[in-house]
């Protein structure tokens, strides 16, 4: 483990434990890995998302920070925020479905998911969404997976990390939900 990740998971820890103050130490260590993660989800979505990045960490970090959460490092952290990140892109794209009554839905891909193979899946966000909710109904592990690499960017050793599995493992897991995702949503 790095020192900066240590250091970084010492934080969350000593947050976690009511250090007011190891959040004012922790938020500059983390803001640009999310600021990133916002830009990287953001540019995938393309001209449709109105969010700017800074925006997006922010909306995300207000749900992730005033949930009853308990992390246990820097890779948790991460997987987290790309779950609250995923929440507040869904709301938007139901919000402005919702708005224009129908038009204008946000497509995305699963390029993280598909990278091996070249494959590309174009879905709009809310059925990605709701698949996904059933993905998790049938496999959390799989759901939590995709969110991760999808939604958060995270490597795949990352992942791992996170889980307690085997990157081999991982990689199954991403193919197995790119499958299942292809054949629910087509």
């Amino acid at each position: 483990m790095s020192t900066e990740v240590g250091d970084v998971t010492e934080l969350l820890l000593a947050w976690r434990g009511g250090d007011r103050q190891a959040l004012e130490r922790l938020m500059p260590r983390l803001y640009d890995t999310l600021r990133e993660m916002a830009a990287v989800r953001l540019r995938r979505e393309g001209a449709q998302q109105t969010l700017e990045p800074t925006a997006l960490v922010h909306e995300a970090l207000v749900r992730l920070l005033g949930a009853d959460t308990d992390w246990q490092n820097r890779a948790h952290f991460l997987a987290l925020a790309a779950m609250h990140m995923r929440s507040v892109l869904v709301d938007q794209a139901r919000s402005r479905l919702s708005a224009k009554r129908g038009g204008d839905i946000v497509v995305v891909t699963l390029s993280h998911a598909e990278a091996s193979e070249g494959q590309r899946i174009e879905l709009d966000l809310i059925a990605l969404d709701q698949a996904l909710s059933r993905l998790h109904d049938e496999d959390q592990r799989v759901a939590r997976i995709v969110e991760m690499s999808y939604f958060a960017g995270m490597e795949r050793e990352e992942i791992a990390a996170v889980v307690g599995i085997s990157v081999p493992t991982v990689d199954r897991d991403l193919r197995f939900a790119r499958a299942w995702l292809n054949r629910v949503l087509s």
